[in-house]
């Protein structure tokens, strides 16, 4: 069974290295497109599912920004399974501060090139391998400041209040990025930070593979 995966903002499908699938599925990336002028995270999503083979079976694994994206895309296309990985079904489960961030339009104001280098020294006090810290590194400088400029926008003006069925939803104890206090994953792993896909990448193939194993069965 395909499953289509979608990483995070200022990410690729590098950021799923350590992701491994059990037999019978197989991964699909699916990359980023060009948003169009004040497009929403609904319309950006459906557009990606154009790359979807939605006349079979699939699963959707969406990251961060891409589990949003997943939610969106799952509530037409119907998936066999969606899971999310650091990320909230729903737009209610966003943090209090991204909305008065909104409302201040604090997004609008900060350079992303300062959200980048922010990004980048962050990786001094997090617990990935030095190879992964590359990764994340190579990554941020080579993303799209377009994308991530609408990106940001786009979240902050999300509504959503549909979660995907059925649903697996991965989250860290310790995410900092999007608090677990604000949602209610169906798996947690402990003291697991934002980018669990990297750091706790083992526990994550673990909860995979008994997810989709159930599925296929």
């Amino acid at each position: 069974m395909k499953t289509y995966f979608i990483s995070g903002m200022a990410a690729d499908s590098r950021i799923f290295c350590h992701i491994r699938l059990p037999q019978g599925y197989e991964a699909v990336h699916l990359e980023w497109i060009k948003p169009e002028k004040n497009e929403s995270l609904a319309s950006y999503a459906l557009r990606l599912a154009q790359r979807i083979d939605t006349n079979e079976p699939f699963v959707l694994i969406g990251l961060s920004f891409g589990g949003m994206l997943a939610s969106e895309i799952a509530k037409r296309y119907k998936p066999v399974m969606t899971i999310l990985i650091s990320s909230i079904p729903i737009s209610s489960h966003l943090p209090g501060y991204f909305k008065v961030a909104a409302k201040l339009r604090l997004h609008k104001m900060v350079p992303v090139s300062l959200l980048k280098s922010a990004a980048s020294m962050k990786r001094l006090f997090t617990k990935e391998t030095n190879e992964d810290k590359k990764l994340i590194l190579q990554a941020i400088r080579e993303s799209d400041a377009s994308l991530i400029r609408w990106s940001m926008d786009a979240i902050l003006k999300w509504k959503n209040d549909q979660v995907p069925e059925p649903c697996c939803h991965i989250h860290g104890t310790r995410d900092e990025l999007l608090p677990i206090r604000y949602t209610n994953p169906t798996h947690t792993i402990k003291k697991g930070g934002h980018m669990l896909v990297l750091t706790e990448a083992g526990m994550v193939n673990e909860i995979l593979t008994k997810t989709l194993l159930q599925t296929i069965a």
